[in-house]
């Protein structure tokens, strides 16, 4: 089995008060990107993150952008060793409904075994776990074994809007020979987890537009066609009855899971029937061919985000109204193009729209799914890294979400690229009462100790 460093050991675990302490002072900083009222605050907290970078040694400096700041800083002493770029956030989810809240979501409590807070471990106290893992490394040692570059940005959940322009402009401080991003979770408390793919994404925005006005449905009805009734037709033309995207050539792209991979989802214990209940619906949906583990990480969906239309006031208002309104997004995998993703689908509904409308489909989104080999050697590194921290090999996992800068890392720098989170599915990220287990984020910080060592090797 890998261990981690005894005299590492010792010194996170002599710390572990001082990291609770530090959470708790950045989560009471609101650096919620989405509002413009906090912009002053994400600005503080990425000069407190760069404040916090030069205290245990690196070159730290705020990177500014066309929106909001990147923290950037650097150790780069270990000639002939590999360059580490460590990518996490600083921006968090706004906190509403804030009534919801057992404690305020920006004065971080610690109960039973937990911190709770608004950026705990989405991702705050994800990043923390780097500086602390390199501070241990700094003070016991006084060097790394690898070179790193730390960025965390403050813009991700607002989908990094300007990150892949602040990739050109400061590429040479984001060259590297491997990206570590810390901002998934695990599949279980006792189930230590590597995630190797990520699903892309893109999104539609659907205009179905009848009469030039609302028309007064005595007069008019069953002699115009209802713009609302049209688009439940196109939508509900998507996918068939067996839950499978019927849209031509959504599937390019798309490989079958190999055997190995299959038998390690059938191994993960799993509750079809209890995560129902846990989800509050009287059954999963979804392509009823495949593994429910196998269509949440690994297989593409497309959904129907949202859809308005007509009279929406108290009472009735018996009209046919002018136009109604479908936003509708795709999670890709694999070898999926985002471009040709979206054609498909623009063109399937105008070829499926019914007579009597004009359909009008805005596009947006561009991010590719991103796989890494669980043979790369950093993943590897990185397994035996959480062994160490955990105390028992992970398993390998996707995610059914999307990150961004991952894609950007992948195409447009090459970087390969290790997922470590050590969230829990349970954490409530993006939720009233987000937390953040305490044994996860002090095991957390042993890993990265432990995943600079291994890397190294």
């Amino acid at each position: 089995m890998t261990v981690i460093d005894s005299d590492l050991a010792r010194y996170c675990d002599a710390h572990e008060n001082d990291y609770v302490d530090e959470l708790i002072s950045w989560v009471a900083i609101p650096s919620i990107s989405a509002n413009p009222a906090h912009r002053e605050d994400v600005r503080r907290c990425c000069e407190r993150l760069v404040e916090r970078m030069r205290g245990i040694g690196l070159r730290a400096e705020v990177l500014e952008t066309d929106g909001n700041p990147l923290a950037y800083g650097e150790w780069m002493n270990a000639p002939g060793k590999p360059a580490v770029l460590l990518y996490g956030h600083y921006d968090v989810q706004p906190a509403d409904p804030e009534e919801l809240w057992h404690s305020p979501p920006f004065q971080a409590q610690v109960r039973d075994g937990n911190i709770y807070g608004r950026g705990t471990v989405d991702d705050k106290g994800q990043v923390l776990m780097h500086l602390a893992a390199i501070e241990a490394h700094l003070r016991v040692r006084g060097s790394l074994p690898v070179n790193v570059k730390v960025v965390v940005e403050g813009e991700e959940e607002i989908g990094s809007p300007n990150f892949e322009k602040a990739l050109a402009t400061y590429e040479d401080r984001f060259r590297a020979d491997l990206a570590v991003i810390s901002d998934t979770a695990v599949y279980a408390e006792d189930t230590p987890s590597l995630t190797t793919s990520i699903r892309g994404l893109v999104h539609w925005e659907i205009a179905v537009r009848g009469p030039s006005g609302d028309l007064h449905s005595g007069y008019f009805g069953g002699l115009v066609k209802n713009p609302i009734e049209a688009l439940a037709q196109i939508i509900a033309q998507l996918k068939d009855d067996a839950g499978r995207v019927a849209v031509p050539g959504f599937y390019d792209g798309v490989d079958d899971l190999d055997p190995r991979a299959l038998d390690e989802l059938r191994a993960l214990a799993f509750d079809e029937k209890k995560e129902a209940e846990t989800l509050g619906v009287p059954a999963l949906g979804g392509e009823r061919d495949r593994m429910p583990l196998e269509r949440q990480w690994f297989r593409p969906t497309l959904e129907c985000n949202g859809i308005w239309g007509g009279y929406q006031g108290p009472g009735s208002k018996t009209i046919i109204p002018s136009v109604a309104y479908a936003k509708i997004s795709a999670r890709l995998v694999g070898r999926q193009e985002p471009g040709r993703v979206k054609e498909a689908l623009t063109q399937f509904v105008q070829c499926i729209a019914p007579p009597g409308v004009r359909v009008e489909i805005h596009t947006g989104g561009d991010t590719r799914a991103v796989v890494t080999s669980r043979e790369h050697p950093a993943v590897a590194a990185a397994a035996r890294a959480m062994e160490a921290g955990f105390g028992k090999p992970p398993v390998f996992i996707g995610t059914g979400g999307t990150i961004g800068p991952v894609s950007s890392f992948d195409r447009i720098l090459g970087l390969p690229q290790v997922l470590i989170g050590v969230g829990l599915p349970d954490d409530r990220i993006h939720a009233p009462n987000e937390k953040f287990t305490l044994s996860q984020f002090f095991g957390g910080i042993k890993t990265m100790c432990a995943l600079y060592d291994e890397l190294a090797r």
